[in-house]
């Protein structure tokens, strides 16, 4: 049995009006970053320009649809994130944006980010809710699908979901590097001394301490802090300066603006039937109108049993996903910044400063004949950066060489890698045994055993340098 002061939050009745303002601001704000995308020209430059692309483990099938097809797909996701916000066709939207946002984000993990990873999970949830049933087109074109209230787990999902971003991004944060030595924010902070007012600020030792310590505090509490009426506002204002300040010193892209905009979905029903009636109010100003027909049936949104419990099944798988992703780390040897094992998909934000740079020897066994890899000539700059300091990459890359290698000539070729990598301002340190094939290492979720020990008590040359 379901404890009651539980039930009331899954089943309990409530207004539809968080849900209708939460599915107009993620389209909208969906639909800003796709323009913004394609302006940048950020869909030719990482899905058309590159010759190769570093898929995940078990998505190898996911390639780009070339410049046609790339061109099409976003610009399919741009009118998908209108439909979303708009609330027009809006389960067809939602769905094609998932899929679409999803598949493009699964084409090169070169460029994932935690806020893709947060937008595909948000698209995701959004197909199993009614966003669509109050303040959208769907409700003009049929006035009967209108709701006045639904099930509270269809807005407490994303409470949820947040509250899990946010909490843990915070235990993330509780690691010597961040608590003890203040890093990396003791070698970002001071990259911005020439900004104005603040800029000398940051140059202490002290500022990287009460940022590091602040943001731990930040993110294991603030969930908390919007759940509870008395300081929601108080927290909601730090929601806003902790996004602008982090987006202002460290051009993070849309992440801020996201997390401002969904973090609204904490307010009361009243706040958002304010908002709606705001946005109504722009209704001349805009090429579209979204009255609320006044002959509307304001009925209660009910799923079949049958619905209901295939949901149901769902959401629950899906967040005891989210709940141990993060922690699978633990099944791993040795430092996760190093080895990144278990690093993805589990909200560490911006923690380490890691870089370095790898050499790909490759040798023909039956002659002997070695030569050096020029990266260049396969990866963008961008890549071979990235690929440098991660060991899965590394990996797939040097099979990526074979591959090359075995269309062009006859028999095996062994490869093998030096990556020299500084993390979190020490020394450089060899990251991968240079003496293994990594042609004979297979792709997977095991341990990779050739990844060399981290040595935790190297000397920082950074505070050398103070």
């Amino acid at each position: 049995m379901i404890p009651e002061a539980i039930k009331k939050h899954i089943t309990g009745r409530i207004s539809i009006a968080p849900l209708a303002v939460f599915r107009f601001l993620f389209g909208f704000i969906m639909l800003v970053s796709i323009i913004r995308f394609a302006c940048n020209g950020w869909i030719y430059d990482l899905y058309i320009k590159p010759d190769f692309f570093f898929t995940f483990y078990g998505f190898d099938w996911v390639t780009p649809l070339g410049e046609t097809g790339m061109y099409l797909l976003f610009l399919g996701m741009g009118i998908a994130a209108l439909s979303i916000m708009l609330g027009y066709y809006y389960r067809v939207g939602i769905i094609f944006f998932f899929l679409a946002f999803t598949y493009v984000e699964l084409i090169d993990k070169t460029n994932y980010l935690n806020h893709y990873y947060f937008v595909s999970i948000v698209s995701f949830l959004l197909m199993f809710v009614p966003a669509n049933r109050s303040f959208s087109i769907d409700v003009l074109r049929k006035p009967s699908l209108r709701r006045e209230y639904v099930p509270a787990w269809t807005i407490n999902i994303f409470k949820l979901q947040l509250g899990l971003v946010y909490f843990f991004a915070g235990v993330a944060k509780l690691n010597p590097d961040w608590l003890l030595n203040a890093m990396p924010l003791q070698i970002w902070l001071p990259a911005n001394a020439d900004l104005p007012i603040v800029g000398p600020l940051l140059e202490y030792t002290a500022s990287a301490y009460i940022f590091s310590w602040a943001g731990a505090f930040y993110d294991l509490t603030i969930a908390f802090f919007l759940l509870w009426k008395r300081t929601r506002i108080l927290a909601y204002v730090a929601v806003i300066g902790f996004h602008m300040f982090t987006w202002f010193l460290f051009q993070i892209g849309m992440f801020p603006f996201i997390m401002i905009l969904c973090t609204l979905i904490f307010f009361s029903a009243d706040f958002h039937k304010k908002v709606i009636k705001v946005i109504s109010g722009l209704r001349t100003y805009l090429p579209f109108s979204m009255p609320e027909s006044k002959t509307a049936e304001k009925k209660d949104y009910q799923l079949t049993k049958s619905m209901n419990g295939m949901i149901s099944s769902i959401l629950i798988i899906h967040f005891v996903l989210q709940f141990l992703l993060p922690l699978r780390f633990m099944l791993y040897p040795g430092n996760l910044f190093w080895t990144e094992q278990g690093f993805r998909f589990s909200w560490r934000v911006m923690l380490m400063e890691k870089a370095g740079h790898a050499t790909f020897h490759m040798k023909n066994p039956e002659t002997g004949n070695e030569w050096q890899v020029r990266n260049w000539d396969y990866l963008t700059p961008e890549q071979e950066k990235e690929m440098s300091t991660r060991p899965d990459m590394i990996l797939q890359f040097a099979h990526y060489l074979e591959d090359q290698y075995q269309k062009n000539f006859s028999g095996d070729v062994i490869v093998t890698a030096e990556s020299n990598v500084t993390l979190n301002g020490r020394r450089s340190q060899p990251l991968i045994d240079p003496t293994v094939d990594l042609t004979e290492q297979e792709r997977g979720f095991a341990h990779k055993d050739w990844i060399l020990p981290f040595n935790e008590d190297q000397q920082n040359w950074f505070k050398n340098l103070q």
